[in-house]
């Protein structure tokens, strides 16, 4: 509690213009706001862009500090609501990257013809399919169009679109694993 009313002194002193409170009190605070970081942050990838962000908002929102109510609870929902963005970002992320293995990118000439054969198949099962799963999968996977502009060159809604590349790769899928 002594730490508390200390980091409550530094920010009212911050607060009034004293530069070296305001440093004091940073210095301070680092290692806190990692430590509550690393409570609910799994892995050290980007923990430490979750701290700076956390760091940045409390000089962001410093003037709304009231020095007369406990700093620690003002400073855990800062930092919580910096790690739930950060989770937020990273799920995004994660939805839309994929690693890079250079390895797994580099096929023999020999392997790159024999995936060439294999095809043929596909383009078989993909024109025998009805019209309409046909022309969604070609706009959505093959062209790979989004929704809303698959959507506006077929004339069907976004909905019909997800339905008929659903059936489509489900009937690809059955005809292929024959």
């Amino acid at each position: 509690m002594e730490q508390d009313s200390q980091w409550r002194e530094w920010m009212a002193a911050a607060q009034a213009g004293d530069k070296a409170a305001y440093g004091r009190l940073l210095a301070d605070l680092v290692p806190v706001v990692r430590r509550l970081v690393g409570r609910r942050w799994r892995g050290a990838a980007d923990a430490e862009d979750v701290v700076q962000d956390a760091l940045l908002t409390l000089h962001a929102v410093r003037h709304t500090y009231d020095p007369t109510r406990p700093f620690l609870p003002w400073l855990a929902a800062i930092v919580e609501r910096r790690v739930a963005d950060g989770m937020r970002k990273r799920y995004r992320r994660t939805g839309r990257e994929e690693e890079f293995d250079a390895a797994a990118e580099t096929f023999s000439a020999i392997e790159t013809n024999i995936h060439a054969l294999d095809a043929e198949p596909l383009r078989r099962a993909v024109a025998d399919l009805p019209a309409g799963q046909r022309q969604a999968i070609e706009l959505v996977k093959l062209k790979e169009m989004s929704l809303a502009e698959a959507s506006a060159a077929s004339g069907q809604s976004v909905g019909a679109l997800k339905v008929a590349v659903h059936r489509a790769i489900k009937a690809l899928k059955e005809k292929l694993d024959r």
